[in-house]
């Protein structure tokens, strides 16, 4: 019976390595269900079915097994076991946005590790607390319309303290000679500098990010680190140097067959020779998102496509098809609820109606015109800056609903793609043996700067893991375990599980601060992000649509900053020294 538990979990470890999370969790709970009477392996066990549950997006399952493996570290005096799994409960509570909670556990994980000159746990419990700072930053920012660097003083602080943390964790594997976390370590670098309007910092980062990608032969990695210097660029006013790496991003996207992340790089390659105020080239890439988003029947996606073509066929001085498209996101926007698309369509609309001297009624369907995406009636060129007026209705106004329509859309998408999917993590730092299993879980989206905040399907599993594991009395200890799933306890295991207290057992300190946050938990963090509209998983996070308005109201020429050359802030130069 025995070897009958532990083949089943191998067979689940085996299936989840092989990327089958579904198969894995079944032949984990099988083998929970037969038991077992070895604590290392049901240790394991649990490590294990927490993290395939993350992977899975079933978070309260994943807190559940993450809080069995702590109590029974702790109940066997497995400092390592303890630190490790506090950890995996820090990674889950941050996915759910339950920030405050998350800091502690990961702390938590860091001063085990320090106190058993655990090296690579340290450079792990490091890395988790700054990704947890930058998630919590980033929700901060939720909402905000302000660019990146235009921050509120706790949005700043957040994340200078995420890069703090990121920059201990680059220093200790540097000395740990780990190339690979490294490279994820510059790029969230990069992407912190980035959110505090660091761009020339932030791009060092990423040429960095970028040149261990290549050596490692990551082209999912590659693309992110093109895609984060063409958004750092951009903000810098360099935009023709910006366009060269979102043609790169474009070319990755395609060789890794990933459309979403095709139509990305499309319409940022759009935004760009907007702001470039190449509009025949932008009409091109706009048109090419827009193919893609209704392949993918991403509406939020396509109204963005329509907005975006609409605003460059007035810039060419073609009312006509301009009207054409900013019907199509009128439609678009009503049928989504997107009250803030809708005003800023319905203002279009009427003003290009107004411009071209015609009224509801002489119009055709909207829809029966240019069926064939990608059909476009002769232009007429125009001054694009004259053109442009027609979007001015009222400065003030419009201000308004142009920022408000840029914030609604610069948080909804993700890329799933981001810095290091649960499969590389197996691989990495799962050892064979299972007692080595409880492995480090990245969140594979915070690289690339979003971060999935989910409402907690049970939001007291925290508070039920401080209730079962706050007492240090024995007998208390002896309840709890008696309450693990799968534990068989025999006369062979029975002193290892009623052992005396451990000298280094965490203080009630410890519990005592995931209680103050369990009860001083901001509200907005028990509950899902503000309702921004439906996700658009075609759009990138970095919509920069406030600065192809300011360029339209600006020479080009003024934007630009000189940039250091490549060769100065190149993958060989130290940022141990940069500031943030």
């Amino acid at each position: 019976m025995e070897a009958s538990c532990l083949e089943l979990a191998l067979e689940g470890e085996r299936l989840c390595k092989a990327g089958d999370f579904k198969g894995g969790t079944a032949f984990f709970e099988a083998s929970v269900q037969v038991g077992t009477e070895d604590l290392k392996t049901l240790s394991a066990i649990y490590s294990q079915l927490g993290n395939a549950y993350f992977y899975l997006k079933e978070y309260g399952k994943a807190l559940e097994y993450h809080r069995h493996d702590l109590t029974l570290a702790r109940t066997i005096g497995d400092r390592i076991g303890e630190g490790k799994a506090s950890g995996n409960l820090g990674n889950t509570l941050k996915v759910l946005g339950r920030f405050d909670e998350a800091a502690v556990c990961c702390q938590r994980h860091l001063d085990i590790s320090q106190e058993q000159g655990d090296k690579v746990g340290e450079a792990r419990a490091l890395y988790n607390i700054g990704n947890v700072f930058h998630a919590k930053g980033k929700q901060q920012l939720w909402g905000c319309t302000q660019d990146p660097g235009d921050l509120p003083p706790d949005v700043r602080d957040t994340l200078q303290r995420a890069t703090g943390f990121y920059e201990l964790n680059l220093c200790l594997v540097k000395e740990l000679g780990d190339r690979a976390a490294q490279g994820r370590a510059f790029g969230n670098l990069g992407n912190t500098h980035y959110l505090l309007g660091n761009f020339v910092e932030a791009i060092k980062f990423h040429r960095q990010r970028l040149s261990i990608a290549k050596e490692f032969g990551d082209k999912a990695a590659e693309r992110r680190a093109y895609s984060n210097l063409g958004n750092a660029l951009i903000f810098l006013g360099q935009f023709n140097t910006a366009t060269e790496y979102y043609r790169k991003t474009l070319q990755l996207s395609r060789q890794l067959k990933d459309q979403v992340m095709e139509a990305q790089a499309c319409y940022s390659l759009g935004n760009t020779y907007t702001l470039l105020q190449q509009y025949e080239r932008a009409i091109d890439y706009h048109l090419k998102h827009l193919l893609i988003a209704q392949e993918l029947t991403d509406r939020v996606g396509e109204g963005r496509a329509c907005w975006s073509l609409g605003n460059a066929y007035v810039s060419l001085g073609n009312h006509r098809q301009a009207l054409h498209y900013a019907r199509k996101h009128l439609d678009i926007s009503r049928e989504i609820g997107d009250r803030n698309g809708e005003l800023t369509a319905r203002m279009n609309v009427e003003q290009l109606m107004e411009a071209l001297g015609v009224n509801e009624s002489d119009l055709s369907p909207c829809g029966s015109e240019f069926e064939v995406q990608g059909a476009r009636p002769k232009i007429t060129k125009r001054n694009s800056m004259d053109s442009v007026e027609l979007w001015k209705y009222s400065s003030d106004k419009v201000k308004t609903v142009i920022f408000v329509h840029v914030s609604l859309f610069q948080k909804l998408s993700r890329d799933p793609s981001d810095e290091d999917c649960f499969f590389d993590l197996l691989s990495k730092f799962q050892s064979s043996r299972m007692d080595d299993q409880r492995c480090h879980l990245d969140d594979p989206n915070v690289e690339n700067g979003e971060n999935a905040l989910i409402t907690s399907p049970q939001t007291e599993e925290l508070f039920d893991l401080i209730v079962s594991s706050q007492s240090r009395r024995l007998d208390d200890q002896r309840v709890s375990v008696s309450n693990l799933p799968g534990l068989r306890i025999t006369n062979n295991n029975l002193g290892h599980l009623c052992v005396d207290t451990d000298p280094q057992e965490p203080s009630d300190d410890f519990f005592n601060m995931l209680i103050k946050c369990q009860s001083s938990r901001i509200d907005d963090q028990r509950c899902s992000p503000p309702e921004g509209g439906p996700r658009a998983p075609t759009v990138p996070d970095e919509d920069f649509f406030s600065l192809i308005q300011r360029a339209q109201a600006k020479r080009m020429d003024e934007q630009r900053v000189h940039l250091p050359s490549e060769e100065q802030d190149g993958p060989d130069s130290d940022p141990s020294g940069d500031s943030s």
